[in-house]
């Protein structure tokens, strides 16, 4: 039987230099397209960090991990969203083990 839904989490980096303003936009779009979407769980900002190693000449990223549960085909269009927008460094989504 396929599955009808599932747990996953994501997490992303956005850039700093986006400023607050940006960055409060970027992780408000990211949870609105996950609740139209599927059910947003838990939405964690752990804020600006040091990244372990430099991406494009940046050292630092704004950290966001979102949990949240949708149909399968759905973190491929998040994780294509991901890479279209402007200001995301890095991002990743992992299904959740049950």
């Amino acid at each position: 039987m396929a599955k009808v839904t599932g747990k996953y989490e994501t997490i992303f980096i956005a850039d700093t230099t986006l400023g607050d303003d940006g960055i409060a936009a970027l992780v408000a779009k990211f949870k609105a397209l996950i609740e139209a979407n599927g059910t947003l769980g838990e939405v964690v900002e752990w804020g600006k960090r040091h990244l372990a190693y430099p991406i494009d000449h940046k050292t630092e990223g704004y950290y966001t991990l979102i949990t949240f549960t949708s149909a399968p085909e759905f973190p491929a269009e998040l994780t294509r969203n991901y890479n279209i927008t402007d200001g995301v460094i890095r991002s990743i989504v992992v299904e959740q083990a049950e």
